[in-house]
């Protein structure tokens, strides 16, 4: 594995200073930025229905990333009390994302969607872009709540500085990790 491709969440891993490879922006109030995001994957089936072409999507995975090349950290002031906190953002959106996961399948699973095209070649692939992009579209409004949670996180620890408020955070990503 590239040292430079996003690390996907696991709980036998933890993040290291060498993980952020971006420089960091020192107009950026933090002393540390970690860069994550959620990759999906799912299958795509097209079917007739009532002498309609329709899909249904099935098997939608969703995983939890860290991108090395935009994270970042300021040199003076890296320290474990810090790494700890990113180490957080990681286990934060993983909690998340469990979460959320059967509310995103639900949204789709067992429901017919129209697809369009000439012949089942192009329906096929019109089944599976237009999938793509409704999933997209959830995905977005996901990633816009993680980060709303990320944020409520970073206050309520004073970037990881408030250790009795970290400390129950910990609690949370401890037991993740079982």
């Amino acid at each position: 594995m590239n040292e430079n491709n996003p690390i996907g969440w696991s709980k036998d891993f933890f993040l290291d200073w060498n993980n952020f490879k971006a420089d960091h922006n020192p107009t950026i109030f933090e002393d540390a930025h970690s860069e994550i995001k959620f990759r999906f994957t799912w299958t795509v089936t097209s079917d007739t229905l009532d002498n309609k072409i329709i899909f249904s999507i099935q098997n939608i995975e969703l995983f939890v990333e860290f991108h090395p090349l935009l994270s970042s950290f300021r040199t003076l002031e890296k320290n474990d009390i810090i790494l700890k906190h990113e180490q957080g953002h990681f286990d934060l959106a993983e909690l998340f994302k469990n979460e959320h996961l059967p509310k995103l399948q639900n949204k789709f699973y067992n429901k017919p969607f129209p697809t369009r095209g000439q012949n089942d070649d192009q329906r096929k692939q019109f089944a599976k872009e237009d999938s793509g992009k409704m999933i997209v579209v959830e995905i977005e409004k996901l990633e816009e709540q993680l980060q709303t949670k990320r944020q409520k996180y970073d206050d309520e620890t004073s970037l990881g500085h408030n250790q009795e408020k970290q400390t129950e955070y910990d609690v949370l990503f401890t037991n993740l990790r079982k």
